[in-house]
């Protein structure tokens, strides 16, 4: 298989300025999605999308390619990864080069690494799946979780079949973490839902699942990585 890894990272940002190369623990942000693709040796073309030639030249200098800059349409808020996804391939298609598989990186999870990203394809090779989505545990059970009326009442806040259940018994929950999505190419650009169709979760930690938004985000990625060399 033909696997490319694309990252996108266009410039600016509104929680947390320029986050996609901040510097975290002395590298940009962006330069650990680069490495962890790089360290799994699983593609033949790791690619950063971004619209900006000051990120492209980050990007370069930490070994991933840039042979073309994102469009402005596609640099806004409004456009999805997916959008961003399938422009890039169809750019590499027109330039001779063509893919099996796309591993979609955001740079806000410096946290997962080589190994999550091999396991992700190891899912993808034994579930014969046209797509893989990491995931990891929810921090906080959505069944203690409900919306407050104007006087913040707590009547009927916990729905009375789950009030009595033991917080040991209440079922395991998992949300969509953001750190890696893997798709065949060929279903990518004929199908508007990935999660359909042999779509399978890779259950990631939740260490290694951080996303960061904010600054609160920031510090606690930098506190595990500095963790990490002790």
């Amino acid at each position: 298989m033909k696997n490319i890894a694309i990252i996108p990272a266009r410039a600016g940002s509104k929680g947390l300025k320029d986050k996609n190369i901040k510097l975290l623990n002395g590298k940009p942000m962006l330069a650990y999605s680069i490495e962890a693709a790089k360290e799994s040796g699983l593609f033949e073309e790791i690619m950063v999308s971004t619209d900006s030639k000051k990120y492209a030249q980050i990007a370069k200098q930490w070994g991933a390619n840039v042979p073309f800059l994102r469009p402005e349409e596609l640099s806004n808020d409004t456009a999805s990864s997916w959008d961003v996804v399938r422009y890039v391939i169809q750019r590499y298609k027109e330039l001779g080069r063509e893919f099996d598989t796309v591993a979609l990186l955001q740079p806000t999870s410096p946290l997962r690494n080589s190994t999550d990203i091999i396991k992700g394809y190891e899912v993808m090779e034994n579930k014969s799946a046209n797509s893989v989505i990491a995931v990891c545990e929810v921090e906080h059970s959505p069944l203690w979780a409900n919306t407050l009326p104007k006087d913040h009442s707590m009547v009927g806040f916990i729905r009375p079949d789950i009030a009595k259940v033991p917080r040991q018994s209440i079922p395991t929950y998992y949300r969509i973490n953001g750190a890696l999505y893997i798709v065949k190419v060929e279903h990518l650009m004929h199908s508007a839902d990935i999660y359909s169709d042999r779509s399978y979760a890779l259950i990631m930690d939740k260490e290694n699942s951080i996303d960061i938004d904010d600054i609160f985000d920031f510090k606690i990625a930098s506190l595990l990585l500095i963790e990490r060399l002790l």
